[in-house]
């Protein structure tokens, strides 16, 4: 059974994830370390958790907005999209950071969100997935990997069998 959320990972690791599947074992897996869903359900509710975050990460950026947004596919597209927008107005120079988070995050676990807000954060630093990208996204959050990789189980189960929330 191909695993497409976690290619990248060892063979190892797929396997425990089959046996997970086969068993049916990997609600019990997810929900057992990831028991229930955020409460940051508006948008205005999702700005003010990435703006702390923001604000304790990334002091001289500004952030214009932070959305859900249903238009971004996350099963095939992203999970998440950030954007820098420079405009001119008058004589100066207008920069806007924007990020725009898959709904399909409105009923995940607190630190599946919060994973995908630091990997957009981090992009306003650094933009390529760069050795120095994953650095920053590890200093914000220091289990960013292991978030990165039960978030990529989550959506296999999501891709399995449906949401778990």
């Amino acid at each position: 059974m191909k695993l497409k959320y976690l290619n990248n990972y060892s063979e190892n690791l797929q396997n425990q994830i089959r046996e997970l599947i086969e068993k049916d074992k990997l609600s019990s897996y997810l929900l057992s370390k990831y028991p229930k869903k955020h409460s940051y359900q508006t948008d205005k509710a999702l700005y003010s958790y990435t703006q702390e975050f923001k604000t304790r990460f990334l002091k001289k950026q500004t952030l214009s907005k932070v959305i859900y947004d249903g238009k971004i596919n996350v099963i095939h597209d992203a999970l998440g999209v950030h954007t820098f927008i420079s405009r001119v107005q008058g004589g100066k120079l207008k920069a806007k950071n924007e990020i725009r988070i898959g709904t399909v995050f409105k009923n995940m676990p607190e630190e599946f969100l919060r994973m995908i807000v630091v990997h957009e954060l981090a992009h306003f630093k650094e933009k390529e997935h760069n050795k120095a990208f994953y650095k920053f996204c590890t200093y914000i959050e220091p289990a960013y990997h292991q978030l990165e990789f039960d978030l990529r189980v989550y959506l296999t189960y999501v891709d399995r069998v449906g949401r778990l929330y």
